[in-house]
Order: structure tokens, then sequence, then C-alpha cells
């Protein structure tokens, strides 16, 4: 299985917000500057991402985006699936009807494991997790003597 840009970029645009939670919004520019996204890409996801309710706009001079909700409240799965869609390694998960081997087919037990897994991973990681980890590769790229 094979995530689109969306997804990727979604998530280290969310991972930005998450950063500066607390603080002050960040433009779109700001977060595209980081992550190397393009304005108008970006603009396209953080769309998305409001309109499911995981970032708000803050309005005026200094204005931009912000997490909706805490980090420690937001699921990976939550962002997956705004911007991926549901979890599904194959279509016959979701719709019985896409094969006529459906019911009886050996393998479907194989792909639906696969959804269990990668949809346990997303539900049981939250945003705040990612921040963690990136505060802790930060920290070990600081070499003292």
């Amino acid at each position: 299985m094979k995530l689109s840009s969306r997804t990727r970029y979604g998530m280290r645009a969310m991972l930005e917000l998450a950063l500066e939670y607390g603080k002050k919004p960040l433009q779109i520019k700001s977060i595209a500057d980081r992550e190397d996204i393009s304005n108008k890409y970006l603009e396209q996801l953080i769309a998305m991402l409001k309109s499911s309710g995981l970032v708000r706009s803050v309005r005026g001079p200094r204005g931009g985006y912000m997490l909706a909700r805490p980090p420690q409240d937001i699921l990976l799965k939550d962002i997956f699936v705004t911007l991926e869609g549901p979890i599904l390694p194959v279509e016959c998960l979701q719709h019985a009807e896409y094969s006529p081997h459906c019911t009886d087919c050996a393998t479907r037990q194989i792909w639906d494991e696969i959804q269990g897994a990668i949809m346990g991973v997303l539900q049981s990681r939250t945003l705040k997790d990612l921040v963690d980890k990136t505060g802790q590769s930060r920290e070990s790229k600081n070499y003292q003597i």
C-alpha cells in the first residue's frame, strides 16, 4: 500500500501545527517553507483538515492556522482518514459486491488483518506522540563534548 503525497504532506503540516500548539498561529507560507510543500497544494490540504475539524483558522494580520484540539486529542487515524479516505488494502473489504469471490476468498482474511493492523497503529498514536519523537530526534542531534 502506497500513501499519497496528500497524506504524507498533510501529516507533516499537522506536525508543524502541533509543534506550535499553544503559541501563535502559523501561516500557510511558513508551513510550506518549512516542509518544502507548494503553497497552493498546502492550502488544499489545510482546507480538508479544517473541514474535518482538525484545524481552525485565525483571522487578522497575525492570523493563520492552529490545531482545533490539543495534539494529544488528535489521533493519527483522524488525519489519515481525512486525507486518504478509508483504510482499505483491497476494495472488497468495503464493498463485498466488488468481487464475486469475496465471500469465499482465501486471501480476504489476510487483507482484513492488514487493515486491522494499520488501523490499530493509527488509532493508538496521537499527534503528541509525533511531537515527542520530533523532540527526541532533535535532542539526539545536539552533540556534547
